[in-house]
């Protein structure tokens, strides 16, 4: 499980020059890996278990996260405004 960790650390930091940034399926694949090791070893690793469980949060914080919804009433459809203001019109009678 080890040479595998490493593995996908080198190939990770074999892209990169700079600071490495790792994708999302990098961070899944090293999280699933690192699961495996014993602890004195995960606290080396480039994914910490610390950032294991930030990355955990912010996933559980997402899911329930509700999308930004519009509250009151939806707006009326200009075609039919036009229509109902036609009829007004022609029927004032009605009171609209």
């Amino acid at each position: 499980m080890e040479i595998l960790v490493l593995r996908h650390e080198v190939t990770v930091l074999h892209r990169q020059v700079h600071r490495p940034r790792l994708s999302w399926a990098d961070r899944a694949v090293l999280s699933v890996l690192a699961r495996g090791l014993p602890a004195v070893l995960r606290a080396h690793q480039l994914v910490t278990p610390g950032t294991l469980l930030r990355r955990h949060q912010h996933l559980i914080a997402r899911h329930w996260t509700y999308p930004h919804r519009k509250i009151g009433r939806p707006a009326t459809d200009p075609a039919v405004v036009a229509l109902i203001q036609q009829l007004a019109r022609k029927k004032p009678s009605l009171g609209l």
